[in-house]
């Protein structure tokens, strides 16, 4: 407590020191830019920010219908009593059901150890394939220097570990594909269950404008973590921050990091969402192009009253070719920046393109032999 909610803080912010967060990331999921990085590729153990990806696993299978919110689960009698009472607990009765709706608000909201461990068994008909298929998930989404042995960060004696950088990707890729969803289960006040009510722990939902998630962590050997997420005029940013000593020092890291980012930068439209910006040549296909368009648009953030130069280069292994299907990756935008790390931006067919017939040979032969 002590913040008052929802201002900015006054005086220039500035990014957490090193003793207050020794590892520290700041990702704008708009851009794709990585606006600060400390020690983003190191290992640590997340503790129950384990959970966001039982959370989006969830998400991943409620969108495939290999569960439903309404589906309901009773703890088997053996995992109640592993978990009852163990950490945060969202307090579930023994040969009660429950539904996956309630589970997942109460993994989001109380960090309930005993709602994740029955999320993962009853969706997947054990923990243990629950955790594979959040390893194979984890994979699919490019967080390759993590790994988890549990659903909800329990110690494992370091079986689970992740880095800051992966955890940007967990959460672009949760918000990206899942932003209905994630409103309705992050980032929520409090959450009541079995007649208990529990606030949430999150330090900047409330406190800082736009805030809206995600999840904190605790151990006694990694110190306090958080990932976080904010969004305000138009920009979507997402922290980490970890190794923290206190929980006090790793909330006011997490809201001075977000604030400095907002402040900071200012961000430019390259590309509106949706918009064609660059042609890819096209071999043996009934056309010899194709546009490339960029979903999510091109946007770049610039320190704010700095003059950078800035470079933007069309990547692919060309000619592409055919057939291509409409909504096919297969090129990129390069961005360069100076002063700033590289990004890439991926660029999509805009159209199908079949593979030529004799005739559409012929003419694009010629083509060729003309110029």
């Amino acid at each position: 407590m002590g913040a008052t909610p929802l201002k900015e803080q006054s005086g220039d912010p500035a990014p957490p020191a090193a003793d207050a967060a020794p590892i520290a990331y700041l990702y704008d999921v708009t851009s794709g830019q990585v606006l600060f990085e400390r020690e983003a590729g190191r290992r640590f153990l997340p503790a129950s920010i384990t959970k966001v990806m039982t959370t989006f696993l969830a998400f991943e299978w409620l969108e495939e219908g290999k569960i439903a919110p309404q589906q309901s689960f009773t703890p088997p009698n053996d995992l109640w009593r592993e978990w009852k009472n163990v950490g945060s607990t969202m307090f579930l009765a023994a040969n009660e059901p429950v539904t996956v709706d309630e589970l997942i608000h109460g993994v989001t909201t109380v960090s309930a150890n005993d709602g994740a461990a029955l999320l993962a068994h009853g969706s997947a008909g054990s923990v243990e394939d629950w955790v594979a298929a959040m390893n194979a998930k984890a994979a699919e989404i490019g967080m390759r220097d993590s790994h988890f042995g549990t659903p909800n960060g329990w110690m494992d004696e370091g079986r689970t570990f992740v880095t800051a950088r992966d955890l940007g990707s967990l959460a672009t890729a949760m918000l990206r594909r899942h932003p209905v969803k994630y409103r309705h289960f992050v980032g929520k006040p409090s959450f009541s269950y079995n007649g208990i009510n529990q606030p949430n722990h999150d330090p900047i939902s409330g406190v800082v404008r736009g805030a809206d998630g995600i999840k904190t962590g605790f151990t006694n050997q990694a110190g306090y973590g958080f990932l976080g997420s904010a969004s305000r005029d138009g920009r979507r940013l997402v922290l980490v921050v970890a190794g923290s000593p206190r929980a006090r020092v790793r909330d006011q890291a997490a809201r001075d990091l977000l604030e400095w980012g907002f402040a900071a930068f200012e961000q430019t439209a390259l590309f509106g969402a949706g918009a064609r910006v660059a042609e890819a040549d096209v071999q043996g296909g009934s056309q010899g192009s194709v546009g490339l368009v960029a979903p999510d648009g091109v946007f770049i953030d610039l320190p704010r009253g700095e003059a950078r130069q800035v470079e933007v280069r069309l990547q692919y292994e060309g000619p592409l070719r055919a057939p291509i299907t409409k909504g096919e990756l297969v090129a990129r935008f390069l961005v360069s920046i100076e002063g700033m790390p590289d990004y890439e931006v991926p660029l999509f067919a805009e159209e199908d393109v079949d593979t030529a017939n004799a005739f559409e040979r012929a003419i694009n032969g010629l083509r060729s032999w003309v110029s």
